[in-house]
């Protein structure tokens, strides 16, 4: 296995700072690692992007650590990695499984809240917006786009009351849509608003804290389950993982994350799935436990 990591701007030799306790664990694991430059890769320059990944004499699984990318930047990468030798753990086609909500929604629907889309880019016809709000009545609901929310700005450009007020979707969408800018992915998501299990406020944003985890999953099976949110008390047993493990053979991937909260009436519900390459590991969780489970699985797998 050879992890690779974004690099540090000032030397792209070395992993970023924001991945220095995952390299110290790696280093103490005796996995190898390599640094790459992720705004190489947003450039589509890959042979900058990874000079500093040495060709293989032998086939070795990938797994990147890193910034989120595009799904079209993501298929660069891997091409230039197997031509390295280096076959990262997850295909393109599995990343934007992941990566874009609504390719991955029919895996969870049912088990998350009711969701629905609208694909475009910059303009959106607001009577399109409401049509396709129609089914919430006047249930409260969040947008985002295919891969992220702006739930930091919560009250202005996450959260709308009421699906039925033309005046509140429009402000909060122009809001959410000014925010993205050119890096709106796929078109508007909407999603009905769960009432989670709240256990407070971000300390900066003020966006609402629900009991959360957080469940890596490697080829069908749990990695690691680890509570999703830092400062936070986490009571009570946690999440059925078995339930989610179940769930999770429907989901076309390697390597994957599936972000679980309770809801007020003792229920889980998915909160959404994401690649687990680009998935943070929240401050709780075991480090180490994470990458010897990553070693021992990819390595049985070789």
């Amino acid at each position: 296995m050879l992890v690779l990591y974004c690099s540090d701007p000032r030397d792209r030799r070395h992993p970023d700072g924001q991945y220095a306790g995952e390299v110290a664990v790696a280093d103490r694991l005796g996995i190898r690692w390599a640094a790459v430059d992720h705004d190489a890769v947003e450039r589509g320059d890959t042979d900058r992007a990874l000079r500093h990944v040495p060709e293989q004499q032998h086939p070795v699984t990938g797994v990147y650590r890193g910034w989120r990318m595009t799904v079209e930047q993501y298929a660069g990468f891997h091409r230039a990695l197997e031509d390295r030798g280096v076959r990262l753990v997850n295909d393109p086609a599995a990343y934007r499984h992941c990566h874009h909500l609504p390719e991955s929604y029919p895996a969870i629907a049912g088990h998350t809240p009711r969701t629905v889309w609208l694909p475009g880019r910059g303009e959106f016809d607001p009577d399109a917006v409401m049509d396709l709000l129609r089914p919430f009545g006047d249930a409260p609901v969040i947008v985002k786009d295919y891969v992220k929310s702006q739930k930091h700005a919560w009250a202005e450009a996450c959260f709308i009351p009421s699906a039925t007020d033309r005046e509140a979707v429009g402000r909060v969408v122009r809001r959410f849509l000014e925010l993205q800018g050119p890096d709106l992915a796929g078109g508007l998501v909407f999603r009905e608003f769960a009432e989670f299990e709240p256990v407070g406020r971000h300390p900066r944003s003020g966006m609402p804290l629900t009991l959360e985890y957080r469940l890596f999953f490697l080829d069908g099976g749990p990695l690691l389950v680890t509570p999703y949110w830092e400062g936070v008390a986490y009571e009570g047993d946690g999440p059925p993982v078995e339930r989610f493990t179940t769930l999770a053979v429907g989901v076309r991937s390697r390597f994957f994350t599936v972000d679980v909260a309770r809801k007020r009436d003792g229920d889980w519900l998915v909160v959404e799935l994401g690649d687990g390459q680009v998935a943070g590991l929240p401050d709780a969780a075991d480090v180490g436990a994470f990458y010897r489970g990553l070693g021992e699985r990819l390595s049985e797998k070789a």
